[in-house]
């Protein structure tokens, strides 16, 4: 194994990890939920309705940017392997990563411009999600099959520790406590002003020079196969693609699994993209205690991840995805049935339990600990169980197939929480269809053959 190459590639989730981390869950929802939830009560709103609204105008957004990835996804798969380049295709998706997180920095706290974020957050989310598909087209060519398990986990552990490096930066140094200063105590660093939100706001550049600093190595270290270069020949590429598609009628264990890694990493990444949402809105956290939140559940993703990988070498991927999303599912249970006053109906005090937090809140960091995880642990694992049913050469479009199967209803989700709390009034019945989603995937993943089709 070249190892220089595969710390190369695993540089890519250490520089992509943030907008997950800071972008996604931690830092930049919080924000925009609190801007858009002050936005609508100024509006006219009560409190519980403007939250509803911010929620359901996310959940849209995300929904939007889903559909996208979804429809261009194997497309661009299939081109890449039929024209033998995936590189320049990483280069093209990171400029867009960094236009997207770059563009955040506009949400100001007055006079916002709600839409506008979510278009730049959409465009990043396109640039990280495809740059991710060539990325993961890589590893069939990274080891021999029997670490591959490893090397994935592995992968996601750095890509762990790289977000909560970045979380810990920019909650000292950066982001504003309701004081106006940071957690270690000081203004915000470079000059920039608390009151226009400016060291929170700060959180989409710094995600765009994290990913443009620590690319470096990617792009030094990772090399493509050498191999035939061929003309771009789009209708080729359609063509290959759509005999791929076809020939899932007579493969049942890649159907069965794609159909069940797209109803768990839709759920998956809704769940990340509402949490930080539901703690700023349904707990009332400030982006601060949502950041302190993130740090702790890095901490666990990053360890868990590791550990992930070596349970996938031992036990084989398919055991490990069974577990977790079963966890997954009782989380999903856990923060439908919570709210500030009450669990599972139950009523609780607000008088602080630990460090200043009440029940709920030691309950919903909990959540997050098994959220970070069991998430890490379980994308891990289908990522190898996807190497296990391609071959290095159709890696790229068999990848974008999975990102597909992984898009296909990405946006069902997100509009499910959306639609579920628009009718309701309620976020956290927003909640509930991730519970029956997961539900599914689980049941799907009986008729998916552990070693990949090859097996007897």
């Amino acid at each position: 194994m070249d190892r220089k190459r595969i710390w190369g590639w695993w540089f890519f989730d250490w520089a992509s990890q943030p907008y997950h981390t800071l972008l996604i869950t931690f830092v930049f929802s919080i924000y925009f939920a609190e801007v858009a939830q002050t936005h609508f009560i100024a509006g006219g709103d009560d409190a519980v309705a403007a939250g509803a609204r911010a929620q359901t105008l996310w959940g849209y957004g995300l929904a939007i940017s889903g559909a996208v990835i979804a429809l261009l996804a194997p497309v661009l798969g299939a081109i890449a392997d039929t024209s033998g380049r995936k590189m320049v295709w990483i280069w093209l998706f990171s400029v867009f990563y960094v236009f997207g997180s770059a563009g955040l920095w506009l949400l100001t706290p007055d006079q916002p411009a709600l839409v506008q974020a979510v278009l730049f957050f959409g465009i990043g989310m396109i640039g990280v999600e495809f740059a991710t598909i060539f990325t993961n087209a890589l590893l069939p060519g990274l080891a021999p099959r029997d670490e591959i398990g490893r090397i994935s986990g592995s992968g996601y552990a750095f890509g762990y520790l790289g977000g909560l490096i970045a979380l810990i930066i920019m909650l000292l140094l950066f982001a504003e406590t309701p004081s106006g200063q940071t957690l270690a105590g000081i203004d915000p660093v470079l000059g920039l002003d608390a009151a226009q939100r400016e060291g929170t706001r700060f959180v989409g550049p710094f995600t765009a020079l994290w990913y443009i600093v620590f690319m470096a190595p990617f792009f030094l270290w990772v090399r493509e196969p050498r191999g035939p270069r061929r003309p771009l020949r789009i209708g080729a590429a359609i063509r290959d693609l759509w005999a791929l598609i076809r020939s899932l009628r007579h493969r049942n264990s890649l159907r069965n699994w794609l159909i069940s890694s797209m109803l768990s990493r839709d759920a998956l990444n809704a769940l990340y993209g509402f949490g930080g949402v539901y703690a700023g809105t349904v707990l009332g956290w400030p982006v601060f205690l949502a950041g302190v939140f993130g740090v702790v559940s890095a901490i666990a993703a990053t360890i868990l991840s590791w550990l992930g990988g070596r349970a996938d070498r031992r036990f084989g991927p398919k055991p490990v995805i069974a577990v977790c999303t079963l966890i997954l599912i009782g989380v999903c249970i856990v923060v439908v049935g919570m709210d500030r006053d009450s669990v599972f109906g139950i009523p609780v005090g607000t008088d602080p339990v630990f460090a200043r937090l009440s029940l709920p809140d030691l309950i919903f960091f909990g959540c997050g600990v098994l959220i970070g995880g069991a998430g890490g642990v379980l994308q891990s694992a289908s990522r190898t169980l996807m190497v296990r049913h391609t071959t290095e050469e159709r890696a790229t479009e068999s990848f974008g197939l999975y990102a597909l199967s992984g898009k296909a209803t990405a946006f069902a989700a997100p509009f499910l929480i959306a639609l579920t709390t628009d009718l309701t009034g309620n976020q956290r019945m927003g909640i509930s269809p991730l519970i029956v989603i997961f539900l599914l995937s689980l049941a799907l993943l009986i008729w998916v053959r552990a070693e990949g089709e090859e097996s007897p």
